[in-house]
């Protein structure tokens, strides 16, 4: 039995590496390849609104490791501080045009390959969060932390915006506590359903709201 699990943790680890591996590499090739449509992409949100094309903020990654993470601006400028705040809402007048055609195609995503590359981000996990929102977790929840964070993930092809904070979490916890390679590859020939679908970009009433902690649950 010992020599079972230490053979079933000598693939595990093997298999972790491999995906490290393949992120870095799978990112440098499509960053490459989508180069003329980022710059594309670029100079449509330059026409469209002032302010910077990339949107970067603080997040929170694998182990509680902090990183800048990268998106194309889709509001207009200090829109955190304007209206809904944090949550989002649809047809929320703080996106912009463009931004309204990224977000709904998740292009807005895309310069996350950069993260990717920087050994910041894989292409499939838990979606990267905020610090403030962590702070709220318990010590279940913080378990979605011990993976590095991704573009898509298991809560993302299961709900997407359209569950709760607590149900994406725990999504995220049991993709943490199964995880495979082929898991990975499942969701990854899930995605594209989801984004092209452009289902559960908001939840049912409208709002994607922020994660302030469950209520039944707090981290001690």
């Amino acid at each position: 039995m010992k020599i079972k699990n230490k053979l079933k943790q000598l693939f595990t680890k093997f298999a972790l590496f491999f995906k490290s591996a393949f992120d870095v590499v799978a990112g440098i090739c499509v960053l490459v390849i989508i180069l003329p449509l980022f710059a594309f992409i670029a100079i449509a949100i330059k026409l469209d609104s002032s302010g910077p094309v990339l949107f970067k903020q603080q997040r929170v990654g694998i182990n509680g490791k902090c990183f800048l993470i990268y998106k194309f601006r889709t509001m207009i400028e200090n829109a955190e501080n304007i209206g809904a705040g944090l949550n989002i809402v649809d047809k929320d007048p703080r996106i912009t045009v463009v931004g309204k055609i990224l977000r709904d195609w998740s292009l807005d995503e895309l310069p996350q390959i950069i993260n990717i590359v920087k050994g910041e981000m894989s292409f499939i996990g838990p979606r990267p969060t905020l610090q403030y929102q962590v702070d709220n977790y318990s010590e279940h929840q913080f378990k979605r932390l011990c993976m590095k964070p991704g573009i898509t993930g298991w809560a993302q092809i299961n709900g997407r915006n359209n569950i709760t904070w607590e149900d994406r979490i725990e999504l995220d916890v049991w993709y943490v506590d199964n995880w495979s390679l082929w898991q990975d590859i499942k969701i990854l020939l899930k995605t594209p359903k989801v984004v092209f679908s452009k289902d559960e970009v908001y939840s049912e009433t409208g709002i994607s709201y922020d994660f302030k902690g469950s209520d039944n649950v707090k981290k001690e």
